[in-house]
């Protein structure tokens, strides 16, 4: 602290400054330029100190269950920081813990109807029963007249697509096992407890710290609890990712989320979109086909072990798609690290990828 520097430039959405002295506390200041000048700096971070990061996943905070608690609670509990981001649903923020000083993000969901505070509660439910350090956690949740606030555990990495195209991360196959591996466990004790996420795609896996290859599944929203006795159909989920049983209105399953597993798996291989068309229209003629191919040169630097992978779950059947359990067990995610492919893959169609997705 005590004297200011231009530090670094980067063209991409995420970066690691490089060259940190250990022990030494810092704050950022973001700003951005292009042909036209630059803009005025950015808000203050808070004082980062720099240490050493753990590559193995610590809780945050111990497992807990869940209830609605009154609103007064909150704003006497958490101070509000930053905005972290914003949706259909409201805003999330970080906040501080008073009492602990710890960091969290706090989600404000909209609940002006009687259905969209069900709705939440539903999330909750789910939440609860997803105990599994792949998961994002929940850590509280408070009712107010016109939102619901919920606490959750605060990630800093980004999103994991981000990170791969960031300037000073070299992208191999051998990342890609790692990353696949850690979403199958995810999905895999989900779908253990008949829970099926329902909106699984890139911008809801996330990175737990910026230097970690740990990741998280976030954004339960969709999810919905499975009673295998009942049918049950949906008419919702983004585009590119959705399998065709949705598009047909025909019954999903645990199974659902094993096709958007591999339409992410596709992309972050290729950079490319298996299914994309012109319009939704196409997209949708396109995944209830199944009408895919490896044919891009983008493809002649991956494994045949990852292709056949995908193949295995880009299955219009839904009873033909490897289970998360079977996927951990394939020839590709259980090979010996030795094995692994480490040459680098090119993330210049990836990049495109993210922009296209940021502006949709």
């Amino acid at each position: 602290m005590g004297r200011d520097a231009r530090e670094d430039k980067c063209h991409s959405l995420s970066h690691t400054v490089q060259g940190l002295t250990l022990g030494e506390s810092y704050v950022f200041r973001i700003r951005a330029e292009n042909i036209h000048g630059a803009s005025r700096e950015g808000q203050e971070s808070e004082p980062f100190i720099f240490s050493e990061q753990e590559e193995s996943f610590t809780p945050t905070f111990p497992p807990r269950v869940v209830t609605l608690e009154p609103e007064e609670h909150f704003k006497g509990q958490y101070d509000i920081l930053e905005e972290l981001g914003k949706g259909r649903y409201g805003v999330v923020h970080k906040v501080r813990e008073r009492r602990t000083g710890q960091r969290f993000a706090a989600k404000f969901v909209r609940c002006i109807k009687s259905k969209d505070r069900e709705k939440v509660q539903e999330e909750v439910d789910i939440m609860n029963l997803l105990r599994h350090p792949k998961l994002l956690q929940l850590a509280a949740a408070f009712d107010g007249p016109r939102e619901i606030v919920m606490i959750m555990e605060y990630i800093s990495g980004g999103e994991l697509f981000e990170r791969v195209v960031a300037d000073d991360f070299t992208l191999t196959e051998k990342d890609c096992i790692l990353f696949m591996s850690q979403i199958c466990e995810g999905v895999e004790y989900m779908h253990e407890n008949y829970v099926v996420h329902l909106d699984l795609k890139p911008e809801n896996i996330m990175c737990y710290t910026r230097t970690s290859h740990q990741i998280k599944l976030i954004d339960f929203g969709l999810a919905q609890k499975l009673d295998p006795s009942t049918p049950v159909r949906v008419l919702f989920g983004t585009p590119e990712f959705i399998p065709p049983e949705i598009i047909n209105y025909e019954p999903i399953g645990v199974e659902s989320d094993m096709w958007s597993v591999g339409v992410v798996c596709y992309v972050l291989l290729s950079g490319l979109s298996p299914f994309m068309g012109d319009n939704d229209a196409e997209t949708f003629a396109n995944i209830t086909r199944a009408d895919y191919d490896f044919d891009d040169e983008a493809f002649d630097a991956i494994s045949q072990e990852a292709k056949d992978f995908i193949r295995a779950l880009l299955i219009k059947g839904k009873e033909e798609r490897l289970t998360a359990s079977e996927c951990l067990q394939h020839a590709w995610l259980a090979q010996h690290h030795d094995n692994m492919s480490c040459v680098k893959l090119s993330t210049d169609k990836l990049k495109k990828f993210i922009i296209r997705r940021k502006w949709q």
